[in-house]
């Protein structure tokens, strides 16, 4: 079996730095929301995608180092 080099090529990163910043961009942007609108429901919606995309940058980043 062919093994995966411990590398990650220059467009690999490219792609990853992208793909981070798209879900880091989303997740500030609904906690920000969250923190503005004032019913409830919607700032909680707001709050789990947060915490969602969150989630996606931390494992982004753990997949990193």
């Amino acid at each position: 079996m062919k093994q995966i080099p411990n590398i990650i090529s220059t467009k690999d990163l490219s792609y990853l730095e992208d793909m981070f910043n798209w879900h880091f961009t989303i997740c500030k942007k609904a906690y920000t929301y969250s923190e503005i609108v004032t019913d409830e429901d919607i700032s909680s919606f707001f709050k789990e995608v947060s915490k969602k995309h969150k989630k996606i940058c931390d494992q982004i980043i753990k997949k990193l180092g």
